[in-house]
């Protein structure tokens, strides 16, 4: 019988110099580094293969190298023969290359777009006047508490903002605001029992109400597209949705970017929809990590090379 499963996509923070190095000169991975190398007017496979990390870590670049990786993993998957998934999902910027597999958007379209996304979220706030924090170890709901109490402490007016932004597993939530919101936020949270708060090396607060006038950019870009309705159903991160109408999915992405991402939720619903498996595609094992901690009855696999490939294959048969 066959196994039911869904595939989710990484985002931000999975990426590294030669990510895709290890499948060769595989026809659909180059032609995938060309569909993106064209659309952003540069060579996508040379940033990738020769870096420097510091140039992959960079905004405007780990969103469209992420984007291409993912899709590059998802087409060799189908190319190879691969079955199709109950659903998708991706988690933050992941849900992106989730479209592009959904048929929703063309990899032509969707890499100007993130990197215009990337580029509108690094405007939105002064490199060093925001923060991101992973709290570890306190439960989602004295998380949320926590910020609420962090940003009624400060005066009135003083735009200072912490707020709960990725629900990543059970015992991870990430944070994010204002530099001093979040220095506040983790002292405060660690007071209510959480093990550790760790600072992240993000260059902007990402997902938090600092973010609406990206937001703003990036629905303006949205509207300029056309949108296809999904061949695969995307659960997506703002709303734990599924949608097929454009203008529904417009909106979504446009939410996305200053609200949270729900990514407990997000692998709750997959597991409700019957897959009993959960695939990440694209670099590294961040997700499977977090799917494991989520629901210890989940099988979580990564497909990012021929190895893991033929490891998926063999799972799933």
């Amino acid at each position: 019988m066959a196994v039911t499963f869904a595939f989710v996509f990484p985002g931000q923070g999975s990426q590294s110099v030669g990510m895709l190095d290890a499948w060769g000169d595989h026809p659909v991975v180059a032609q995938t580094l060309a569909e993106a190398s064209e659309a952003l007017h540069e060579d996508i496979g040379a940033l990738i293969h020769n870096g420097p990390k510091e140039q992959l870590a960079l905004t405007t670049n780990t969103q469209p190298v992420m984007l291409v990786a993912g899709v590059a993993a998802w087409r060799v998957w189908r190319a190879e023969g691969g079955a199709l998934p109950v659903a998708l999902a991706g988690h933050s910027l992941g849900e992106y290359s989730a479209l592009v597999a959904a048929g929703v958007l063309s990899l032509a379209q969707a890499a100007p777009l993130v990197r215009l996304r990337a580029q509108a979220m690094q405007d939105a706030v002064p490199v060093g006047a925001g923060a991101m924090a992973a709290i570890l170890g306190l439960p989602a709901e004295q998380v949320e508490a926590g910020c609420r109490q962090a940003s009624e402490a400060f005066p009135a007016g003083s735009g200072e903002v912490v707020e709960a932004v990725n629900f990543n597993d059970p015992a991870q939530t990430v944070i994010a605001g204002t530099r001093e919101g979040v220095a506040r936020g983790c002292e405060l949270l660690k007071t209510m029992g959480a093990k550790r708060a760790l600072t992240l090396p993000v260059s902007a607060p990402f997902h938090s109400s600092l973010m609406k006038p990206a937001a703003e950019k990036l629905r303006q870009a949205l509207a300029e597209l056309s949108l296809a309705p999904p061949q695969i159903d995307v659960v997506n991160n703002v709303d734990v949705a599924v949608q097929h109408e454009p203008e529904a999915i417009r909106d979504a992405l446009y939410r996305q970017a200053f609200g949270p991402v729900r990514w407990v939720q997000c692998v709750q619903a997959l597991s409700a929809r019957g897959a009993s498996h959960i695939i990440e595609c694209g670099p590294g094992k961040a997700l499977s990590g977090m799917v494991k901690r989520i629901d210890a009855a989940l099988v979580a696999a990564s497909l990012h090379d021929p190895v893991s490939l033929a490891e998926v294959k063999e799972l799933l048969a």
